[in-house]
């Protein structure tokens, strides 16, 4: 029986890379889906106040409905770089908008999360979704449908 040969850790952390990416893109979807559900249904406490945001109000209503579905889209790891894109404008657009009047740190301005979330969205976009999603799931089913395309309706090459 071979001895057990000890993987590097530069091996091991590569390795662990594409679960990782998928774990960070999947909770942060969650969380944010979280507070999207929490504003737009009431649930999980609901808004500051309890209960839910009224429906259409401008900007709230919006930016909840924005993390419901951006956070829902980017757990799932479906449209993910436009998702995430959208998930951190709208974090950028909260933290200027509602808490840099009220102090310039995000410590000072209660807006830590906007803040946070804004810059993992942004990695997200950056990164992709990652081998665990379902972007990828979709994008390796397509080739084979491009494969059973009849010869006649590919394009040919002109060189």
């Amino acid at each position: 029986m071979p001895a057990h040969i000890p993987t590097p850790p530069r091996q091991a952390v590569e390795a662990a890379r594409p679960i990782v990416l998928t774990a960070f893109r999947a909770v942060v979807g969650l969380l944010f889906g979280c507070h999207g559900a929490a504003s737009v249904f009431g649930v999980l406490g609901g808004t500051k106040g309890g209960g839910s945001l009224p429906l259409g109000q401008w900007p709230g209503w919006w930016a909840a409905l924005i993390q419901l579905v951006g956070g829902a889209l980017v757990l799932l790891g479906v449209g993910t770089r436009p998702a995430a894109l959208l998930c951190s404008g709208s974090m950028a657009y909260a933290y200027f908008t509602v808490h840099q009047e009220h102090a310039l740190l995000p410590l000072q301005n209660g807006g830590e999360p906007s803040v946070m979330f804004c810059w993992a969205f942004l990695a997200i976009a950056a990164l992709d979704s990652g081998p665990y999603s379902l972007d990828r799931l979709l994008t390796i089913r397509r080739p084979r449908a491009a494969a059973a395309e009849p010869a006649a309706a590919r394009p040919t090459s002109t060189d």
